[in-house]
Protein backbone atom coordinates (compact mmCIF):
# COMPACT_ATOMS: atom_id res chain seq x y z
CA UNK A 1 0.00 0.00 0.00
CA UNK A 2 1.30 3.43 -0.90
CA UNK A 3 1.27 6.40 1.40
CA UNK A 4 1.94 10.10 1.06
CA UNK A 5 5.50 10.90 2.06
CA UNK A 6 6.26 14.33 3.50
CA UNK A 7 9.33 14.41 1.29
CA UNK A 8 12.02 16.97 2.02
CA UNK A 9 15.71 17.41 1.44
CA UNK A 10 16.54 15.59 4.66
CA UNK A 11 15.25 12.26 3.32
CA UNK A 12 16.00 12.78 -0.36
CA UNK A 13 16.65 9.80 -2.58
CA UNK A 14 20.15 8.37 -3.00
CA UNK A 15 21.99 7.70 -6.24
CA UNK A 16 20.94 4.02 -6.37
CA UNK A 17 17.27 5.03 -6.18
CA UNK A 18 17.89 7.77 -8.74
CA UNK A 19 19.52 5.35 -11.16
CA UNK A 20 16.53 3.05 -10.79
CA UNK A 21 14.12 5.87 -11.67
CA UNK A 22 16.12 7.09 -14.67
CA UNK A 23 16.43 3.56 -16.04
CA UNK A 24 12.73 2.95 -15.38
CA UNK A 25 11.80 6.12 -17.30
CA UNK A 26 13.96 5.13 -20.27
CA UNK A 27 12.54 1.59 -20.29
CA UNK A 28 8.98 2.97 -20.11
CA UNK A 29 9.54 5.20 -23.14
CA UNK A 30 11.30 2.51 -25.15
CA UNK A 31 8.60 -0.06 -24.45
CA UNK A 32 5.81 2.37 -25.29
CA UNK A 33 7.41 3.47 -28.56
CA UNK A 34 8.17 -0.08 -29.68
CA UNK A 35 5.11 -1.97 -28.38
CA UNK A 36 2.54 0.76 -27.62
CA UNK A 37 2.22 -0.56 -24.06
CA UNK A 38 2.78 1.02 -20.67
CA UNK A 39 4.95 -1.04 -18.35
CA UNK A 40 4.18 -1.53 -14.66
CA UNK A 41 6.59 -0.82 -11.79
CA UNK A 42 8.81 -3.91 -11.52
CA UNK A 43 8.69 -6.24 -8.53
CA UNK A 44 12.17 -5.16 -7.41
CA UNK A 45 11.15 -1.49 -7.08
CA UNK A 46 12.69 -0.08 -3.86
CA UNK A 47 10.12 0.60 -1.14
CA UNK A 48 11.04 4.30 -1.13
CA UNK A 49 9.81 4.56 -4.74
CA UNK A 50 6.38 3.27 -3.78
CA UNK A 51 5.68 6.44 -1.81
CA UNK A 52 3.46 9.15 -3.27
CA UNK A 53 5.73 11.94 -4.52
CA UNK A 54 5.67 14.61 -7.20
CA UNK A 55 8.02 14.04 -10.13
CA UNK A 56 8.96 15.52 -13.51
CA UNK A 57 10.72 13.76 -16.37
CA UNK A 58 12.83 16.00 -18.62
CA UNK A 59 14.18 14.84 -21.98
CA UNK A 60 17.00 16.69 -23.75
CA UNK A 61 18.83 16.32 -27.04
CA UNK A 62 22.38 15.28 -26.17
CA UNK A 63 23.86 16.75 -29.34
CA UNK A 64 22.35 20.21 -28.89
CA UNK A 65 21.46 20.36 -25.20
CA UNK A 66 17.98 21.58 -26.14
CA UNK A 67 14.80 20.57 -24.34
CA UNK A 68 12.91 17.72 -26.03
CA UNK A 69 10.05 17.22 -23.59
CA UNK A 70 9.10 17.79 -19.95
CA UNK A 71 5.99 16.48 -18.19
CA UNK A 72 5.21 15.57 -14.60
CA UNK A 73 3.11 15.61 -11.47
CA UNK A 74 3.61 18.66 -9.21
CA UNK A 75 1.76 17.08 -6.30
CA UNK A 76 2.16 13.66 -4.66
CA UNK A 77 -0.91 11.98 -6.16
CA UNK A 78 0.68 8.77 -7.48
CA UNK A 79 3.37 6.45 -6.18
CA UNK A 80 6.71 7.67 -7.47
CA UNK A 81 7.55 4.67 -9.66
CA UNK A 82 4.19 4.77 -11.45
CA UNK A 83 4.25 8.57 -11.77
CA UNK A 84 7.72 8.33 -13.32
CA UNK A 85 6.51 5.82 -15.92
CA UNK A 86 3.51 7.97 -16.83
CA UNK A 87 5.51 11.21 -16.93
CA UNK A 88 8.27 9.66 -19.05
CA UNK A 89 5.84 8.45 -21.70
CA UNK A 90 4.02 11.78 -21.75
CA UNK A 91 7.29 13.73 -22.00
CA UNK A 92 8.23 11.64 -25.05
CA UNK A 93 4.85 11.55 -26.76
CA UNK A 94 2.52 14.14 -25.26
CA UNK A 95 4.39 17.42 -24.75
CA UNK A 96 2.50 19.78 -27.11
CA UNK A 97 5.64 21.85 -27.74
CA UNK A 98 7.44 19.03 -29.55
CA UNK A 99 6.85 16.21 -32.03
CA UNK A 100 6.85 12.68 -30.62
CA UNK A 101 10.27 11.24 -29.83
CA UNK A 102 11.31 8.39 -32.13
CA UNK A 103 12.86 5.15 -30.90
CA UNK A 104 16.06 5.86 -32.85
CA UNK A 105 16.25 9.33 -31.31
CA UNK A 106 15.74 7.91 -27.82
CA UNK A 107 18.55 5.40 -28.31
CA UNK A 108 21.06 7.79 -29.86
CA UNK A 109 20.39 11.39 -28.83
CA UNK A 110 18.11 11.67 -25.78
CA UNK A 111 19.20 12.04 -22.17
CA UNK A 112 16.73 11.43 -19.35
CA UNK A 113 16.49 13.61 -16.24
CA UNK A 114 14.30 12.94 -13.20
CA UNK A 115 13.28 15.61 -10.69
CA UNK A 116 11.64 14.30 -7.50
CA UNK A 117 9.70 17.10 -5.83
CA UNK A 118 8.89 18.14 -2.30
CA UNK A 119 5.30 19.16 -1.58
CA UNK A 120 4.75 22.75 -2.83
CA UNK A 121 4.41 25.41 -0.12
CA UNK A 122 2.66 28.74 -0.67
CA UNK A 123 4.55 31.99 -0.07
CA UNK A 124 2.12 33.97 2.08
CA UNK A 125 4.02 37.22 2.48
CA UNK A 126 3.11 40.55 0.86
CA UNK A 127 3.49 40.27 -2.94
CA UNK A 128 6.34 42.80 -3.04
CA UNK A 129 8.33 40.60 -0.63
CA UNK A 130 7.90 37.36 -2.57
CA UNK A 131 11.29 37.52 -4.38
CA UNK A 132 13.27 37.53 -1.12
CA UNK A 133 11.55 34.24 -0.19
CA UNK A 134 12.88 32.45 -3.28
CA UNK A 135 16.30 30.80 -3.35
CA UNK A 136 17.68 30.50 -6.87
CA UNK A 137 19.19 27.08 -7.42
CA UNK A 138 17.16 25.29 -4.77
CA UNK A 139 13.56 26.48 -5.23
CA UNK A 140 11.20 25.69 -8.07
CA UNK A 141 8.14 27.86 -8.66
CA UNK A 142 4.44 27.39 -9.23
CA UNK A 143 2.19 30.37 -9.97
CA UNK A 144 -1.60 30.09 -9.96
CA UNK A 145 -4.26 32.62 -10.89
CA UNK A 146 -7.76 31.32 -11.37
CA UNK A 147 -7.56 28.26 -13.62
CA UNK A 148 -4.16 29.22 -15.03
CA UNK A 149 -1.04 27.63 -13.65
CA UNK A 150 2.65 27.61 -14.50
CA UNK A 151 5.55 25.57 -13.10
CA UNK A 152 9.30 25.90 -13.52
CA UNK A 153 11.79 23.46 -12.02
CA UNK A 154 14.68 24.78 -9.85
CA UNK A 155 17.32 24.00 -12.48
CA UNK A 156 15.62 26.23 -15.08
CA UNK A 157 16.52 29.45 -13.25
CA UNK A 158 20.14 28.32 -13.00
CA UNK A 159 20.33 27.32 -16.68
CA UNK A 160 18.98 30.70 -17.79
CA UNK A 161 20.85 32.70 -15.11
CA UNK A 162 17.66 34.35 -13.86
CA UNK A 163 17.32 36.30 -10.64
CA UNK A 164 14.22 35.96 -8.46
CA UNK A 165 12.09 38.49 -10.34
CA UNK A 166 13.05 37.06 -13.74
CA UNK A 167 12.14 33.62 -12.42
CA UNK A 168 8.73 34.91 -11.31
CA UNK A 169 8.13 36.71 -14.62
CA UNK A 170 8.93 33.63 -16.66
CA UNK A 171 6.76 31.43 -14.47
CA UNK A 172 3.87 33.82 -15.11
CA UNK A 173 4.51 33.60 -18.85
CA UNK A 174 4.59 29.79 -18.58
CA UNK A 175 1.10 30.01 -17.07
CA UNK A 176 -0.09 32.23 -19.92
CA UNK A 177 -0.36 35.20 -17.56
CA UNK A 178 0.95 38.77 -17.87
CA UNK A 179 4.54 38.98 -16.57
CA UNK A 180 3.69 40.97 -13.44
CA UNK A 181 0.82 38.71 -12.33
CA UNK A 182 2.84 37.47 -9.35
CA UNK A 183 2.26 40.90 -7.76
CA UNK A 184 -1.53 40.55 -7.80
CA UNK A 185 -3.32 39.68 -4.56
CA UNK A 186 -5.41 36.97 -6.21
CA UNK A 187 -2.34 35.15 -7.52
CA UNK A 188 -0.71 32.37 -5.52
CA UNK A 189 3.02 31.61 -5.58
CA UNK A 190 4.39 28.29 -4.33
CA UNK A 191 7.95 27.03 -3.96
CA UNK A 192 9.21 23.47 -3.91
CA UNK A 193 12.56 21.71 -3.95
CA UNK A 194 13.77 18.87 -6.14
CA UNK A 195 16.27 16.04 -6.04
CA UNK A 196 17.59 15.66 -9.58
CA UNK A 197 19.16 12.68 -11.35
CA UNK A 198 20.26 12.66 -14.99
CA UNK A 199 22.17 10.70 -17.58
CA UNK A 200 25.50 12.17 -18.66
CA UNK A 201 24.89 10.77 -22.15
CA UNK A 202 22.17 8.64 -23.80
CA UNK A 203 21.94 5.39 -21.78
CA UNK A 204 25.06 6.57 -19.93
CA UNK A 205 26.12 7.01 -16.31
CA UNK A 206 23.47 8.51 -14.03
CA UNK A 207 24.57 11.34 -11.74
CA UNK A 208 22.90 13.17 -8.89
CA UNK A 209 22.85 16.86 -9.72
CA UNK A 210 24.31 19.20 -7.12
CA UNK A 211 22.28 22.35 -7.54
CA UNK A 212 23.99 25.70 -7.64
CA UNK A 213 22.84 28.18 -5.03
CA UNK A 214 22.78 31.91 -5.57
CA UNK A 215 25.75 33.88 -4.19
CA UNK A 216 25.30 35.14 -0.65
Amino acid sequence: MSKINNYNNENELNITEGEFLVNLARKAISNYLSEDKMIKPPEDTPASLNEKLGVFVTLKNYSSGELRGCIGFPEPIQILAKATITSAIEAATGDPRFPQVTLKELEEDITVEISVLTTPKEITTEPKNIPENISIGTDGLIIEKGLQRGLLLPQVAVEWKWDQEEFLVNCCLKAGLPPDSWLLNDSKVFTFKATIFRERSPKGIVEKVLQEKEPQ
